[in-house]
């Protein structure tokens, strides 16, 4: 993950605030809500460590046939990313 989970537990907290402060939520409880977002940022900026993680896995299963044919693993691992990318609509 690009950013640590104590950076995104301070933004997730900085934009509970902002939207109570804008009034475009209403809550009593500020933690669960702040959890919730915390967790759904933690979950998107996850997506594309598992989409690597799944490219690496099927580049593995290729590899002897890439090798035979020639194909640099940096440029099969950027059309496979990205055929990923559109497979789970991920903006990368």
């Amino acid at each position: 993950m690009i950013f640590s989970r104590e950076y995104i537990g301070y933004l997730s907290k900085r934009t509970v605030k902002h939207l109570i402060e804008v009034k475009m939520i209403r809550t009593a409880h500020v933690h669960p809500v702040e959890d919730r977002v915390t967790a759904g940022l933690i979950e998107e900026l996850s997506l594309e460590d598992r989409i690597n993680e799944e490219v690496r896995v099927i580049l593995d299963a290729y590899s002897e046939e890439m090798r035979k044919s020639g194909a640099q693993y940096a440029e099969m691992f950027k059309k496979v990313k990205g055929e990923l990318a559109r497979k789970y609509k991920a903006v990368l």
